[in-house]
């Protein structure tokens, strides 16, 4: 894949104080860089495996303890990684009842993730999970050939008129959102200028784009 349409996807971490308060604003920081990252197709399960290594920090670590949130790629898979002080408290996995409040954190991250575990250093654990992506390559889009085809076509048209930016910034997305519109308009133009109907083109291409289509029909 040419670099101009791969995605930078840099391991991050964020240290956090485990509270309950905390979990909302966590889940929010993972969502907004997994829409940067192009992966919002796992923003669902990697809420939920946010929530429940948190809360298994909380619940049986304890309240205020300092812990870290890491987020990378491993390949073409998310890992998502909860570090706390505590080496001796391991995360289980237990068989709750279907009516019982607690005990089944583990069991929704087992479910949902492609894997999971437990390191264990000196002077910390990481309990981490794995989610599947729909990625060919750790910098390829998610959303199979139209994407790319799409990534490409804009680094290509926007290049003259816009200074690049390296990397999923919310920055370089709102650019080539402005070149994405450029690129639409001009085609548009192109047909209008061939006699065809512009109306029922965007009513064609918008079933291509719900129905996940790259060719004509």
């Amino acid at each position: 894949m040419d670099c101009a349409s791969c995605v930078s996807r840099k391991p991050w971490d964020l240290p956090f104080v485990a509270e309950p308060k905390e979990v909302p604003a966590l889940r929010r920081i993972v969502r907004r860089h997994l829409g940067l990252w192009g992966l919002t197709e796992v923003s669902e399960a990697a809420d939920l495996c946010v929530t429940e290594l948190v809360s298994n920090v909380i619940a049986h670590v304890g309240w205020g303890t300092p812990a870290t949130l890491v987020v990378s790629m491993n390949g073409t898979y998310l890992r998502i990684e909860v570090q706390d002080p505590d080496a001796r408290v391991l995360p289980t996995l237990v068989q709750a009842e279907a009516d019982a409040e607690r005990g089944r954190g583990m069991a929704l991250v087992d479910a949902i993730a492609y894997r999971w575990g437990v390191l264990l250093h000196p002077d910390r654990k990481v309990t981490w999970c794995e989610l599947a992506t729909n990625l060919i390559s750790p910098d390829g889009h998610s959303g199979g050939d139209p994407v790319a085809r799409g990534a490409t076509m804009l680094d290509v048209y926007g290049a003259p008129r816009r200074p690049h930016v390296m990397g999923p910034t919310v920055l370089s997305v709102a650019m080539k959102e402005e070149a994405a519109i450029d690129v639409i308009a001009d085609l548009l133009h192109w047909l209008q200028a061939h006699g065809r109907d512009v109306d029922e083109v965007l009513d064609r291409a918008h079933r291509h784009f719900e129905g996940g289509l790259g060719g004509s029909v």
